[in-house]
């Protein structure tokens, strides 16, 4: 008799875009075997100490908007992927969201208040279109911890408008320290752990520098009794892979394909077959297939790489 795979979240993390999407920029993520998609509109603020949140404007592309998030959470849906809609903010020159830090009780509230208004938005629309999970925020770890009752009663709030699945997604240094895990749906990991210091590091080197990691992971899996959700994870096709899989610095020429697929496979082999592990998005995957990535791409995403082939495979392999 045949064990029958548990399902898992087999997801790409769908980069908004500046029009809208049709049939043929769905097709290649049904034929890469995904079954669940990110869509992520943005809000802005201009500096780390600016309370205001702007967002849903006509300045802002087409994707980052709410008519945008709605219309790419129909065209996929029409194609039976199911959706976690993940409302980010960008802080301008593009510095690190974990880092918003208000210098006044005034300037709190406002951010508060901004912030409230965002994610209630788009609890709304989470819930007008039925998405499986709503993530309440991306990677926002001094704003939680100054403002940690805020966020509590946050969370309250958004499940008197949005009835499914919540998740947070904190960076890889940060889920150890969110307040508010037993009141979600999963622990939701934004998962760029460090790996390997090898210029191209081999799958064993990767799984081994997964092992601490991971141990860490399922103890809160298990603390919590709540499945782990990779809300991002994925590697540059570029030397050091491994290293430090946050980087995103365009300033790096290196190219190096085969770490980006053996870390890839590593992740693979650490995590979909434990039952404690509800699946992620490798990030990030574009409209446009056939002009995304390639051979001579170096950034995070799969698509027309060695890394698309194995994602593929993979999503294929759990039902």
């Amino acid at each position: 008799m045949t064990v029958p795979k548990k399902q898992s979240i087999n997801g790409v993390s769908f980069v908004a875009a500046n029009e809208a999407v049709d049939q043929s920029h769905i097709e290649p993520v049904v034929k890469v075997n995904a079954n669940f998609a990110s869509v992520m509109p943005f809000g802005f603020i201009r500096n780390l100490d600016t309370p205001e949140i702007i967002y849903n404007t006509d300045r802002q592309w087409f994707g980052e908007t709410e008519e945008g998030a709605k219309q790419y959470i129909e065209q996929l849906q029409k194609n039976n992927i199911k959706i976690m809609l993940k409302p980010q903010l960008w802080v301008w020159r593009g510095e690190f969201t974990g880092d918003i830090k208000m210098n006044t009780e005034e300037d709190w509230k406002i951010l508060e208040e901004s912030y409230s208004k965002f994610i209630m938005d788009y609890a709304k629309v989470a819930q007008e279109t039925n998405v499986e999970i709503l993530c309440i925020g991306t990677e926002l770890e001094s704003f939680i911890n100054n403002r940690p009752e805020y966020w509590k009663q946050l969370i309250v709030d958004i499940k008197q408008i949005y009835k499914r699945k919540l998740t947070y997604a904190a960076n890889w240094d940060e889920f150890k320290r969110t307040p508010f895990w037993s009141e979600l749906d999963y622990i939701g990991i934004d998962a760029y752990f460090p790996l390997s210091d090898l210029q191209t590091p081999t799958i064993e080197d990767c799984k081994n520098g997964w092992q601490i990691h991971k141990k860490l992971i399922k103890s809160y899996s298990e603390q919590y009794n709540k499945p782990i959700l990779f809300t991002e994870f994925g590697y540059r096709s570029m030397d050091f892979a491994g290293k430090e899989p946050w980087q995103s610095d365009y300033k790096i020429k290196s190219l190096n394909l085969q770490g980006q697929t053996n870390a890839t496979q590593a992740l693979f082999e650490e995590f979909w077959n434990e039952e404690w592990f509800a699946g992620g998005f490798i990030w990030k995957w574009f409209h446009k297939h056939e002009k995304s990535g390639g051979i001579n791409d170096n950034q995070f995403t799969p698509q027309n790489k060695p890394v698309e082939k194995l994602l593929k495979e993979q999503y294929s392999s759990i039902y």
